[in-house]
């Protein structure tokens, strides 16, 4: 094996000149009838390769980055010395590297190095260590957060982050630690602190995951201790909030029952314990309730995915998972494990995804649905769906459909649905102003692609877009003053200028967006703006 590592924005394209020759495209047939001998590492830096940006930000840029271990891509790879030449996992081995989200483009191709077949790895490095400011105002409720991530610590993948957000509800101060390879070539470690003005809660997780689709199995295990209020919005108002005090432990694993490099079938099985309660903060004593839970079921899946430019966000390649997707499975909830007579019960759960794609774009259906039954009926049901319809067939500009809707019936607290929080809707209607336990949000817009790269740091888009959509309380909430209502719909029209960073792992990008509100919660005159993150479809 040899590593070729490029620091400087010739030296690498000169040594692999040298070291060299890469092979004329070769049928998959007898790329797959060889043995790989070698395999080649190749890793530029921030800017080694595009040569748009100005001299002085690329030298900088390089010069304080540190670039990523070969280690690092090779332990990340699908195949090794030794193994059969297979399309397919080259392919799915670059869709994991760019997972990693610490590379701008990943290329893998076949080469020969002194007569033998090697792979040639070759990857550009993404900017990691980010210092952020994050500000959103939407109709007078204004989000801001100061942040600093370094998602690539001295080339080793690993990330930590440090976050402090504000927003009209609370303020709160996170930290989070990501890794994989700590503890194992294919174990993933995480684990996320946060105190909020209001309490504090902490999560983590540990595993090896189903990390290829020919993996044979998978086990990992994960917790959450938290303290905090659960705060509930009708109409853009504070309705209610519930101390919640949680501790809970889960485990879950996987053994693959039939695989081909491009399907599985999977059973799956899980089970956790939690300490779980909700009751108003002045509650003595303090409810403690142990439950305990176990599930298993099966996952079929028919593996495609489609690479795409400019998607949601610029100048990188984006794997848009396109797959033929159907889970099932049921969770018990014995009485003997803490529930009560009208508790107790089985929770079927299925979620689905078919898809069509052709050159340029795709459409994907996407449904699941779960629930709860007693002894006396339905306890409790969540069903979504979506469609989402996406083209790149005119120059420069991303066509996008999307159409969701869901249903709740007795949610845990917090669960119900809220359109600002989580990132859908009406793009220009206020912090909490469409929530309940139905919602419905329609989707038309053109991202109109105007410079993909600016001075080596940003990309530029225009997006003409219509939303139409909303949520209302269809349904009593228990414990609370929260009462059927009509449905809450409404909708804008406007135009969106976003921006977005081209050479940082942080691929998120941001809009601003005017236009013209109508319908139900606008709390506010219909002309509006608002500055915020990205709609992700």
């Amino acid at each position: 094996m040899r590593d070729i590592r490029s620091r400087a924005s010739h030296r690498g394209h000169r040594i692999a000149g040298v070291a060299l020759t890469l092979l004329a495209v070769c049928p998959a047939a007898r790329l797959a009838a060889q043995t790989i001998d070698t395999i080649v590492v190749v890793i530029h830096n921030v800017y080694d390769r595009k040569r748009d940006a100005p001299k002085l930000v690329a030298r900088v840029g390089n010069a304080l980055h540190v670039p990523t271990r070969a280690g690092v891509v090779r332990r990340t790879l699908l195949v090794k010395v030794g193994d059969r030449c297979d399309s397919a996992k080259v392919a799915e081995s670059e869709r994991a590297l760019r997972a990693l989200t610490i590379f701008r483009a990943v290329r893998i191709d076949t080469v020969r190095v002194d007569g033998r077949l090697a792979l040639r790895v070759e990857t550009d490095d993404a900017w990691s260590t980010i210092p952020d400011f994050d500000y959103a105002s939407v109709a007078g409720d204004v989000l801001w957060a100061v942040a600093f991530t370094e998602a690539n610590v001295a080339g080793t993948g690993t990330a930590l982050t440090g976050r402090y957000e504000k927003t009209p509800d609370r303020h709160s101060l996170s930290i989070g630690y990501s890794s994989t390879g700590v503890l194992g070539r294919r174990t993933v470690l995480t684990a996320l602190y946060k105190t909020i003005s209001d309490g504090r809660s902490g999560q983590w997780s540990v595993g090896v995951p189903f990390y290829e689709t020919v993996a044979p199995r998978s086990l990992t295990t994960d917790g959450a201790a938290a303290t905090e209020r659960v705060l509930r919005f009708l109409d853009g108002r504070l309705a209610d909030s519930l101390q919640h005090r949680e501790l809970r432990f889960g485990l879950a694993g996987g053994l693959a029952l039939q695989t081909s490099p491009w399907s599985y079938t999977r059973l799956w099985v899980g089970a956790g314990w939690r300490r779980e309660d909700f009751a108003l903060a002045a509650t003595v004593p303090f409810p403690r309730t142990q439950l305990g839970t176990v599930g298993a079921g099966l996952e079929f899946k028919r593996v495609r995915f489609q690479v795409l430019e400019n998607f949601n966000s610029f100048a990188r390649q984006e794997d848009v998972d396109v797959s033929q997707l159907l889970h099932l499975g049921f969770w018990a909830a014995p009485r003997a494990w803490g529930y009560g007579p009208g508790q107790a019960g089985i929770g079927p759960e299925a979620r689905g995804q078919v898809s069509g794609l052709w050159h340029g774009g795709f459409a994907v259906f996407r449904g699941q649905a779960g629930g709860v039954v007693t002894g006396t009926g339905v306890d409790s049901v969540r069903l979504a769906g979506s469609v989402t319809v996406a083209s790149q067939n005119l120059p420069r500009e991303t066509l996008i459909f999307h159409l969701e809707g869901g249903g709740l019936r007795r949610p845990r607290p917090g669960d119900e649905f809220d359109l600002w929080r989580d990132n859908k809707g009406p793009r220009l209607f206020g912090a909490h102003a469409l929530t309940g336990t139905r919602m419905v949000w329609l989707a038309l817009e053109d991202r109109v692609l105007v410079r993909d790269e600016v001075w080596g740091l940003l990309g530029v888009a225009l997006a003409p877009f219509f939303d139409w959509g909303g949520a209302w309380y269809a349904d009593p909430v228990g414990g609370s003053a929260i009462a059927p209502e009509p449905a809450r719909l409404g909708g804008d029209a406007g135009l969106a200028l976003r921006l977005g960073p081209t050479r940082l792992t942080i691929t998120d990008v941001g809009q601003f967006a005017f236009g013209y509100r109508f319908g139900a919660g606008l709390g506010g005159g219909h002309w509006a703006f608002t500055a915020a993150g990205n709609i992700a479809y």
